[in-house]
């Protein structure tokens, strides 16, 4: 049964489907994709080995189903009321990619295990990643026609706000050299709000937009 069908499941058949998720997902970030067998993720989640073929068609399939059950760039469409103003709306997706980086590290793992190797489910991470840059690309275009940003490249401007959004994420490498420990979502999210809508010339108290 292909996992995107139709048919309707039962709460166990539901519920061992995300059992088999969350069990590849643990072992892809640590072992990595190639290195994850099936009998290792259905060990892993108490299921029966032929149920990942049954529920999902193969490896590469469950790999798939992990961005559409986890990205939340898959939801674009519920923030749509945001982005009718380009300093709302990436002050929202600011805080959604902070909120996704904090709360998953495995997927942040995985994707970045992907990318590093070029492997062929880079194209998958791509068509989940790739509209959540291009939202910031279309905002950054529209506050600049606006008159609210100003930047030379949009291009590098774009760069810039992934570095900001991205390059922390393993903040346990550099405790050593922190003072304020391990930062909170809220001190993490508005720090790099402010950053970024200062870096995009909004005016002095871009604390005000949060």
């Amino acid at each position: 049964m292909p996992y995107d069908g139709e048919m309707l499941m039962s709460a166990p058949e539901h519920d061992i489907k995300m059992k088999i998720l969350l069990a590849a997902k643990k072992l892809f970030a640590k072992q990595g994709f190639d290195g994850t067998s099936v009998r290792q993720i259905c060990d892993e989640a108490g299921a029966n080995v032929a149920l990942i073929s049954y529920h999902f068609g193969g490896k590469d399939n469950v790999f798939g189903a992990l961005f559409k059950t986890f990205f939340p760039g898959n939801r674009l469409a519920e923030y749509a009321a945001y982005f009718h103003d380009p300093i709302i709306g990436i002050k929202k997706l600011v805080e959604e990619v902070t909120r996704f980086r904090l709360r998953d590290p495995e997927m942040i793992m995985i994707v970045q295990q992907e990318i590093f190797k070029q492997s062929p489910r880079v194209k998958t991470i791509q068509d989940h990643i790739f509209p959540v840059w291009l939202k910031v690309r279309e905002l950054l275009e529209d506050g600049r026609k606006a008159g609210i940003f100003q930047f030379r490249s949009l291009d590098n401007t774009m760069f810039f706000i992934m570095g900001a959004l991205l390059f922390h994420k393993n903040t346990d490498y550099f405790l050593p050299i922190l003072s304020d420990g391990v930062p909170s979502f809220d001190d993490m999210y508005r720090d790099a709000a402010v950053f970024i809508l200062r870096g995009l010339g909004v005016p002095e108290k871009a604390e005000d937009y949060l």
